[in-house]
């Protein structure tokens, strides 16, 4: 059968398996963001490999299984302490499922004036006024499993961020995914707005308390105003048997300053899409992740960075340590207008490959319609270098632990873009253990 008409089925048949979990809202924006999804999808071409941004993407082994939606938002016998970072305080919001926690959440000593909230805890009137920015905001308006996302919308995380005001503590964003029986559909829909002069901290991490097999299919939209700087760290650390989507859709305005690492590590299937859009002049962004691929793993990166005005900048820089026989993705554009005049623009894609039968499929691109610009791209594939192995087990190191070395020695040229040591250490530390 056609992969398309798949597709097509496999859509159809969860939002009706799950339209009964979906309450009406009384907040009618919601309701409309609902409504207006799931006439978008009737529109759209199903996900398959004869569209380019789904070339290299394998889809029938998700289209083989029907994902419900579960309202468990608590767990049993947890010990929280093993999530939060050492030596770092922060105010923390715990989704499970895809739906609000809180007794494993923590705004202890919140200001008033700034808003960290899961969605569903907002007074109605902040619920519309989120509803109504959101229902604005298309960045991925021709993404079914986004359309998806935003017909079952439920839940998800607000964070607002007044002018002048910088938030010290960084928030800590965990999504836990359990499932007992059933296989989980989980839907976040998020937004963060900081306002003209406005800093904050955010880590998402997106985690499973046992080898549950379930789908997350997340959205998160960013908005960020004049002279506003947001750091963003995102760490997939996924059951073996997940199914991993998600989306970030940033734009920019004047002099803003977007900072943005990603790890991929987990999942069966995973794919993260990024999106930034500037509309102001002299903001910048920076892009920078560590993927890695195990057997019979998929991990897919895909990147587009859109150049609307002037004198702007961007990087984006990405490493794959392929370790297994699995398969890696890694598609990243960067588009300049013609009005873009003065853009900044570089992008790297460097991968490590540590078997002879691993894949990657790498595709950096650059389309350029200005004429007075800076702008690079590039990709490598390779396996380690003999010479620096020989020199690792001339002195005494096993050879395991030298393919260690060597590995995180490659991925520290994006580690160290954290500013952040208690966050780094825990990434290097997870990165470590994997290898």
């Amino acid at each position: 059968m056609n992969s398309s008409i798949i597709g097509q089925d496999w859509f159809q048949n969860t939002l009706l398996s799950n339209q009964p979990e979906i309450e009406k809202s009384k907040v009618l924006a919601v309701n409309n963001i609902q409504a207006k999804a799931r006439n978008q999808l009737k529109h759209l071409v199903m996900p398959n490999r004869k569209q380019e941004t789904w070339r290299y993407t394998d889809l029938n082994s998700l289209y083989e299984k029907m994902f419900k939606l579960n309202d468990r938002k608590t767990i049993d016998a947890i010990d929280v302490d093993e999530w939060i970072f050492p030596e770092q305080e922060s105010y923390r919001l715990v989704m499970v499922n895809g739906r609000f926690n809180p007794q494993l959440s923590s705004l202890e000593g919140l200001s008033d004036r700034i808003i960290i909230s899961a969605f569903s805890q907002l007074s109605a009137e902040l619920q519309f006024d989120a509803a109504r920015i959101l229902q604005t905001i298309n960045s991925f308006e021709s993404d079914a499993f986004a359309q998806m996302n935003r017909s079952l919308f439920s839940d998800g995380f607000y964070i607002h961020v007044p002018k002048n005001t910088w938030i010290e503590k960084p928030i800590e964003i965990a999504y836990v995914n359990h499932s007992s029986d059933d296989q989980v559909l989980s839907q976040p829909s998020s937004l963060i707005i900081l306002e003209n002069d406005a800093q904050a901290k955010v880590v998402e991490r997106y985690m499973s308390l046992d080898e549950a097999e379930y789908f997350f299919n997340g959205t998160s939209d960013i908005v960020l105003k004049k002279n506003a700087h947001l750091k963003h760290y995102r760490i997939q650390q996924e059951s073996h048997n997940a199914y991993h989507l998600s989306r970030v859709a940033l734009k920019q305005k004047n002099g803003s300053i977007y900072k943005n690492v990603n790890l991929a590590l987990g999942g069966c299937w995973s794919r993260m899409d990024i999106q930034t859009a500037f509309e102001g002049q002299q903001a910048s962004c920076d892009l920078q992740g560590v993927y890695t691929v195990r057997d019979q793993q998929y991990n897919d990166i895909h990147i587009d960075v859109k150049h609307q005005q002037p004198n702007c900048t961007s990087q984006e820089k990405f490493r794959g340590i392929i370790h297994g026989k699995g398969r890696a993705v890694f598609d990243g554009r960067i588009l300049v207008s013609k009005d873009a005049q003065k853009t900044d623009a570089q992008l790297s894609n460097k991968n490590l490959l540590l078997v002879d039968d691993a894949e990657i499929n790498t595709k950096p691109q650059l389309e350029i319609y200005a004429d007075d610009v800076k702008c690079s791209h590039g990709t490598t594939v390779g396996k380690i270098n003999p010479e620096h192995m020989f020199y690792l087990r001339a002195r005494g190191i096993p050879e395991d632990q030298a393919y260690r070395m060597l590995c995180l020695g490659f991925a520290e040229q994006v580690l160290e873009a954290i500013e952040d040591k208690p966050i780094q250490n825990y990434i290097h530390g997870l990165l470590s253990n994997l290898l």
